[in-house]
């Protein structure tokens, strides 16, 4: 085995994008996955973060990569508009320089694009005068993406032949200005402006400009956390927006765009059309199933949350085990969920068998995602209800006479409701009910959710169980909760959110993500719950 320190370490100064994390390059985000440590800014993602802290975990829950390299390190080094939290300069080079020279894959995270007003090519230059190697992956520029995001093209033909990036950081009221402010002004008389870091000097800037012989009247527009949920666009002109900006408390990081593009933004503004933008989701799906959810509700413009209350965690492998070495005594196997599949195949393996071990056995999954579970696997669902729940499941096996002498294995999660053994075994089949696994509240999420409510920051919370009920309750206080608005995948789980005094607002028609959804964006979130 190679130690870390006998092999080569390696610095990727990689841009993270403007804040939308799909932004990221297909090489960014693989160097994310297989790197040893992140050295990251503020306005990276966290996002981006925590997913390559996942991916490490899945891959290695041991904590060990095989490769010497143990967890995943993170490095925050702030790097936001002179705070004081933020590391200097100097010492995140040192750390670089550190970490590469014992022999770890660095990946330095910056936002935007690492050399437009990132620092990049100052690393660069460390590094290679330390002799360490490096690469660098650039990334979509905030000056671009977040104008874009408003819905303002930096170019146009017949309007924006060129675009101009400056930097708004340097006071144009010193004696001594590295930017030529009336030649800036002659550009955006024909071409776009855009200025970063620029929220603070805006009115001297301004100022500028109009001495330079910008016409006043330039349309102007600021544009705060672009490509963020919580984007905000103010629309005036050069010599109105910085009074307008700061009426509308527009504060850093913002990036101002100035030119006759601007007034594009009327018809083409698309980002905040979204219909979930502005509104701030919680997402209580276990990991293991939330990301889908949260990333196609992202995608609808919400800010989402993701604040899996519970965790699912492996009941004793005995008795499935001992279920699986006797399969060929069972008529049927019905399962409840994908990670209800994932463990009965595990089980499987440990027994040196696959899915033609369930020849002769017929299967029933409770819902389209057990389905499709299933399916990945090799093997069609003999019956899917058309309700997907344990109700519809009973009612079509009811139909079947046979269920009257059949041999069942229930293979499910632990204090699972009872309506299904029970049912079956009223109608005369044997029924064995095995608990591959449970789910535990993640009190690791208990604060934030705390903090979340109590600022009046969620608008809606999302519920694809019972048991995400009843460990969310649990998790923040059943007076909490009163106050909040949900979206349910179905009956049973609203039914569940109403004994906490929880408004259920909006219902999935069928239990599934699709119709929970669809569900979430038919939702009406302007007017609180009486």
């Amino acid at each position: 085995m190679t130690s870390p320190a006998s092999r080569r370490g390696v610095v990727y100064l990689v841009g993270a994008g403007p804040g939308d994390p799909g932004l990221i390059t297909v090489r960014g985000s693989e160097l994310l996955e297989n790197c040893d440590a992140i050295v990251f800014d503020a306005l990276a993602n966290p996002i981006l973060v925590a997913r390559a802290k996942s991916t490490r975990a899945a891959r290695h829950p041991s904590g060990n990569s095989g490769q010497g390299h143990h967890a995943l390190e993170l490095h925050d080094v702030g790097k936001r508009g002179g705070s004081s939290e933020s590391a200097r300069q100097d010492e995140i080079t040192a750390l670089l320089i550190a970490l590469a020279t014992s022999g770890k894959r660095v990946v330095r995270l910056k936002g935007g694009d690492p050399f437009v007003f990132g620092r990049g090519s100052e690393e660069a230059q460390a590094l290679a005068a330390a002799g360490i190697p490096f690469e660098i992956v650039p990334g979509v520029t905030a000056g671009i993406a977040a104008p874009a995001y408003a819905g303002i093209p930096v170019t146009h033909r017949g309007m924006a032949t060129s675009v101009t990036f400056v930097t708004g950081h340097e006071d144009p009221s010193k004696s001594e200005s590295q930017v030529d402010w009336e030649a800036i002004a002659r550009v955006a008389s024909t071409g776009t402006v855009v200025l970063y870091m620029g929220v603070k000097t805006l009115p001297s800037i301004a100022i500028a400009l109009l001495k330079g012989g910008l016409a006043g009247d330039t349309p102007a527009a600021a544009v705060q956390w672009g490509t963020h949920p919580r984007q905000r666009t103010v629309v005036a002109t050069i010599s109105t927006l910085a009074e307008r900006a700061a009426a509308e408390g527009i504060a850093a990081p913002v990036i101002t765009v100035i030119g006759k593009s601007v007034a594009l933004r009327e018809e083409i503004a698309w980002f905040e059309s979204r219909p979930l933008f502005g509104k701030r989701l919680v997402v209580t799906r276990a990991t293991t199933a939330g990301g889908t959810l949260a990333d196609r509700l992202r995608i609808l413009g919400a800010d989402v949350l993701e604040a899996p209350v519970t965790t699912i965690e492996p009941m004793y492998i005995g008795p499935i085990d001992r279920a699986v070495a006797n399969l060929a005594r069972y008529d049927w196997v019905i399962l409840t969920s994908q990670v209800g599949v994932r463990l009965f195949w595990d089980a499987l393996g440990r027994a040196g068998l696959d899915s033609r071990a369930l020849h002769g056995v017929r299967v029933a999954a409770v819902g389209p995602a057990t389905q499709t579970a299933l399916s990945d696997r090799g093997v069609t669902a003999d019956i899917t209800p058309d309700r997907f729940v344990a109700e519809g499941l009973l009612a079509t096996l009811q139909a079947d006479l046979a269920m009257r002498t059949a041999k069942v294995l229930y293979a499910t999660a632990k204090d699972s409701r009872d309506v299904l053994p029970k049912g079956l075994r009223a109608l005369g089949a044997t029924v064995d009910v095995v608990a591959m696994y449970k789910s535990v509240p993640d009190r690791a999420v208990g604060a934030m959710l705390k903090s979340a409510i109590d600022a009046a920051e969620v608008d809606l919370v999302i519920f694809a169980s019972g048991s995400a009920v009843e460990g969310f309750v649990e998790l923040v206080g059943e007076k909490r909760v009163e106050q909040l608005r949900a979206a349910s995948i179905g009956p049973i789980t609203s039914a569940t959110a109403r004994e906490y005094s929880i408004v259920v607002v909006a219902e999935a028609r069928e239990s599934t993500i699709d119709s929970l959804i669809e569900a979430v964006v038919g939702a009406d979130l302007t007017v609180p719950p009486a």
